[in-house]
């Protein structure tokens, strides 16, 4: 029998000072209300109630059970409300993984208006370019470029991550301008080193698709260290947009072959057996907003 309902019943029966009250009000038998009080007392070792043929009074045991009995249920009733909230609203750490040019060029810079509306969730936002295990390094969701692997993850389709192909002036200005992809054969293309685009770029123009194989002395796994290499001319880089455009705004990289085209599938993924907290559904519901 339930601990905390037989104290509930105790307290009714206090409160009307009858089994007959407290079974009316309770919606239960007089027998069930005696139940629950013998449950009780058996528990306690002590008698609540003194019994008469008309009415129940407390005894001195009874009295200061009824006052402790009336805090455990307040205390009890505000946990519950808790939990309560805790479902509806979102809360908690929100562990986050995403691509490094992504995650520090297109989703950092909105990470605070999601926190402005969420108040309560703490973010813990972790950078790489190597695909991480969602379940193993303990990650609510994850964002992840190119084709996906994983059969086992749910994942919500975004907007594809826009790659251009630009290199500095110099560089143009000593190699010439690739007018079409089959151009880069013979330039110095700096690769992405352990991806997709270290060694194949892929290209969409007039004519479809078109896959160059390319070739340079030098490659990285950072975005970052391909486009300095690029604004000191060492050759063409092939990154995403974000990444570039405010270097070709103000001329210190030059987008080639804008007649083309080339992009990476973007997905959101989580495991389709973690609870969808209010916080990662928040954020879902986030991300889609802002790069479905």
């Amino acid at each position: 029998m339930d601990r905390f309902a037989s104290m509930e019943v105790f307290i009714k029966v206090a409160e009307t000072g009858s089994f007959t009250a407290a079974a009316d009000v309770l919606g239960i038998s007089g027998q069930m209300v005696g139940k629950h009080i013998r449950m009780l007392e058996d528990h306690l070792g002590v008698g609540l109630l003194n019994r008469t043929t008309r009415q129940q009074s407390l005894t001195d045991a009874g009295k200061d059970f009824l006052e402790r009995t009336r805090i455990v249920l307040a205390e009890l009733e505000a946990a519950e409300a808790l939990a309560a909230d805790s479902r509806s609203r979102p809360r908690g750490e929100l562990r986050v993984n995403a691509p490094v040019t992504f995650g520090a060029f297109s989703l950092a810079p909105l990470l605070p208006s999601y926190m402005i509306d969420n108040p309560d969730v703490a973010v813990r936002l972790t950078l790489s370019d190597r695909v991480v295990d969602l379940v193993d390094e303990g990650y609510d969701c994850v964002f992840r470029a190119g084709p996906l692997t994983d059969s086992t993850l749910i994942a919500r389709g975004l907007r594809p991550m826009e790659l251009i192909a630009c290199a500095a002036p110099a560089y143009l200005k000593a190699r010439g301008t690739p007018r079409s992809p089959t151009d880069l054969k013979a330039h110095d293309c700096l690769g992405f080193a352990g991806s997709a685009i270290e060694d194949r770029w892929e290209f969409i123009g007039p004519d479809g698709k078109s896959t160059v194989p390319v070739k340079s002395r030098f490659s990285a796994n950072s975005g970052l260290a391909l486009k300095q290499a690029a604004l000191a001319g060492l050759g063409i880089i092939f990154q995403p947009a974000e990444l570039t455009q405010d270097d070709i705004k103000r001329g210190r990289l030059v987008r080639i072959l804008p007649g083309w085209r080339s992009s990476r599938p973007m997905h959101l993924l989580f495991a389709p057996d973690r609870r969808l907290t209010p916080k990662l559904r928040s954020f879902i519901e986030f991300s889609a907003a802002k790069f479905g």
